[in-house]
């Protein structure tokens, strides 16, 4: 059970409710995720805003890839089982590639080199090294990409530790970050 009351979309706080509707206008239901943020209005304005600017940037599998990537260096099963899904279901990523992203890696050689640098991201709290910028430099990503996957890093960290605070019931197929990928 959640530590921190999770509200309906009729409880939140009003300022939360319009943002909430057009979560569930979007997915067809609201993640508690969601409804656990808009218990602050401004927190969740910060993230559906960053959010959404962040789904104009890479493409959706590499968002994706590097969600799974970060829930499971941050061990934090919610993300890890709402990514899973959403990785399976709207990215159409293979259970296989699935299992290689949580080990901070992908089959494909430039998704490879960005999610290897978000997991090192995540891992290290941003002390990477010269060799890690120049491996992603060299898969093709830009400066400004490099820019972005630290922004996804920090968009799902923060998810991650509000849900690890929070003990959030999960509402997907449940994922473990303790077991075997």
């Amino acid at each position: 059970m959640s530590r921190i009351a999770i509200p309906s979309i009729d409880n939140a706080p009003e300022a939360s409710q319009a943002t909430l509707d057009a979560v569930r206008r979007q997915l067809g239901s609201v993640p508690n995720l969601f409804r656990l943020i808009g218990l602050s209005p401004a927190a969740l304005t910060a993230y559906t805003g960053f959010n959404g600017a962040l789904t104009k940037v890479l493409d959706a599998k590499t968002r994706e890839r590097i969600a799974l990537a970060v829930a499971q260096v941050n061990g934090c099963d919610y993300c890890l089982s709402a990514h899973t899904y959403l990785g399976l279901n709207l990215a159409k990523i293979s259970p296989e590639e699935i299992a290689l992203n949580r080990k901070g890696a992908s089959a494909d050689p430039k998704a490879n080199a960005a999610v290897h640098f978000a997991a090192q991201v995540a891992r290290e709290r941003g002390h990477v090294g010269e060799a890690d910028l120049a491996t992603v430099r060299a898969a093709g990503f830009s400066d400004a990409q490099i820019v972005e996957i630290v922004a996804l890093v920090a968009e799902n960290s923060f998810t991650n530790y509000l849900n690890e605070v929070a003990k959030t019931d999960i509402d997907f197929p449940e994922i473990r970050t303790n077991e075997a990928a």
